[in-house]
């Protein structure tokens, strides 16, 4: 489409929020009309946006014609805070593992199907795997998202294989389902479970399960291939380290 065959998506992303940051500035609510002189735009294209945001929820239109800020926007900003308020609780936990292991830490959760990182606490000394595939692509072959797979159980673990195919990222990445499982369900370290330079070559990880609340996530640590011979020792205080952070993400805020 054209430059001039109308709007693009970005620019009406930009006005909504432009909408949304007026209707935020009047705590009591404001009518379309104001809002379209607030933000410079035809009351035409308020009136259409303001209909949006209101049927999606994050704005919500008075009895008197008004407009004020919806709950799902409440909500949003709310569940935002709490998640940053339970990470704040464990990062002194990641970067102190950090200080004495010398290894950048990782913190991830189970979410909506999907295998997310949540935090990692790096530094000079300790760098940071470079996440070259996105974690929906590559749970099967990092010890944070197979420590998640050997902790679900059989049902929840057939949906994840069969919404993410095993691709092949290194010569030493597992791409069969059925050798995975084997895997995970004998690991020798467990429950901590190892990635060998099946992520990336020249890199180990070592990963243990977490939960916060009913949400259940790992927290692991990276190292270079050539520092393999310390993975029980990692082990060792990985697992106490988790039930620490375990206990953090469980406390009620």
């Amino acid at each position: 489409m054209g430059a001039r065959d109308g709007p693009t998506l970005i620019t009406s992303v930009q006005r909504a929020f432009r909408l949304l940051e007026a209707v935020g500035a009047h705590e009591n609510g404001a009518p379309a009309k104001q809002l379209a002189r607030d933000t410079g735009l035809p009351l035409a294209t308020a009136y259409h946006l303001l209909r949006t945001l209101v049927h999606d929820g994050y704005v919500r239109k008075l009895d008197d014609g008004g407009f004020v800020l919806g709950d799902k926007l409440r909500t949003l900003h709310t569940t935002t805070g709490r998640g940053q308020a339970l990470l704040s609780r464990v990062r002194p936990t990641l970067a102190a593992l950090r200080d004495e292991l010398m290894t950048a830490a990782y913190l991830t959760f189970y979410e909506d199907g999907e295998i997310r990182v949540a935090e990692i606490v790096d530094g000079p000394k300790a760098p940071r795997v470079d996440l070259w595939v996105g974690f929906d692509e590559a749970g099967h072959a990092t010890a944070l998202g197979k420590s998640v797979l050997r902790e679900l159980d059989d049902d929840s673990r057939r949906d994840y294989l069969s919404r993410h195919p095993l691709a092949d990222l290194t010569p030493r990445t597992i791409t069969s389902s059925p050798e995975l499982l084997r895997r995970l369900d004998a690991s020798p370290v467990a429950p901590a479970v190892t990635d060998l330079e099946e992520y990336a070559l020249g890199t180990v990880c070592v990963a243990v399960p977490v939960y916060s609340g009913d949400t259940l996530g790992s927290l692991g640590v990276s190292l270079r291939a050539g520092r393999l011979s310390r993975i029980e020792e990692i082990r060792e205080r990985l697992i106490p380290t988790a039930s620490r952070v375990t206990r953090s993400l469980s406390l009620t805020i």
